[in-house]
């Protein structure tokens, strides 16, 4: 049995990959900043407490872990969490501490579009970034870059949810052919838990699942999943991108979307070099099919 260190354990992924290495017989020890606080408990699950932030209870986390899985990771800044502080200087403590402590191997979540291209949003080159800070910590390691993620607790599809039960027409932007390819959050959680075994190469791979579909057809089989399929109302992507813009100078908590968001958004997150299969083995499941799951509200490892 080994012991799998790991960040973010708390977030909407990380949960579903604590349930994973679990599943496959390993000890889990997490970072929390409370632990009182946990929304979960298991047999073979040690907490230790702290932040991102603090390097002492990083070492503590990675000392004698066989492996460590590093996920934590904002969407938008707020206060002192920034994307600098959190993507760059957190992932260079995680990635030294693990190279101290003799870790094996570092997993680290990044995200597809990740990029130092300057006209890349600065979510994108933050994670870019990371990524460098993981590669020069000279320790074997896995990058993994999932694309939008489906599954229980996923913000964009909770609020697509919401909205076609309450509006309507649900706006989209422009032609609303933004390429997006999908992924089960429990196709995730195993992709995450074999590269902390050591299954599949070292290096960066990207996560997709095997639809590749527009965001119209998302916001579409979102309507269609709830029972409350909605008309599409089209905003003129130059609007969008005004009201965007205007949006900005909002705390992040309210701002409907940023200009940032936008961009994202009409990149897309389809992956040309989908690994999930090719690399790790694994049969992804359909978009539809994984929409279903997380709206009746299944765990990443449902069947």
């Amino acid at each position: 049995m080994a012991v799998v260190a790991i960040t973010g354990a708390t977030g909407f992924v990380g949960r579903d990959i604590v349930r994973e290495v679990l599943a496959r017989g390993h000890g889990v020890r997490l970072l929390a900043r409370d632990p009182a606080r946990l929304p979960f408990t298991a047999d073979g699950l040690t907490v230790v407490p702290g932040t991102l932030a603090d390097a002492a209870a990083i070492a503590r986390l990675v000392g004698g872990a066989d492996a460590v899985i590093h996920l934590v990771g904002i969407i938008a800044e707020t206060g002192d969490a920034t994307f600098k502080a959190v993507h760059v200087e957190g992932a260079r403590t995680v990635a030294r501490a693990a190279r101290t402590a003799g870790v094996r191997r570092l997993v680290h979540m990044s995200a597809v579009g990740a990029r130092h291209d300057p006209d890349a949003t600065a979510y994108h080159r933050s994670k870019a970034v990371g990524e460098d800070e993981v590669r020069q910590a000279g320790i074997p390691h896995v990058i993994l870059r999932p694309a939008v993620i489906v599954g229980r607790g996923s913000v964009p599809i909770a609020l697509l949810a919401r909205l076609h039960g309450l509006l309507p027409a649900i706006p989209v932007f422009g032609a609303a052919d933004f390429p997006m390819q999908p992924v089960w959050i429990g196709d995730v959680a195993t992709a995450f838990a074999m590269a902390a075994e050591g299954t599949g190469a070292d290096g960066a791979y990207e996560l997709g699942g095997p639809d590749r579909i527009t965001y119209e057809e998302f916001v579409r089989a979102i309507g269609r999943a709830v029972g409350h399929p909605r008309p599409l109302v089209r905003v003129p992507l130059g609007l969008a991108r005004f009201a965007a813009s205007a949006f900005d100078v909002l705390p992040p908590s309210i701002a409907p979307i940023t200009s940032q968001q936008l961009q994202m958004l009409v990149e897309g997150s389809a992956t040309p070099d989908n690994a999930i299969e090719r690399v790790f083995g694994i049969r992804p499941l359909g978009f539809e099919a994984a929409l279903e799951r997380s709206l009746r509200g299944d765990g990443g490892r449902g069947t």
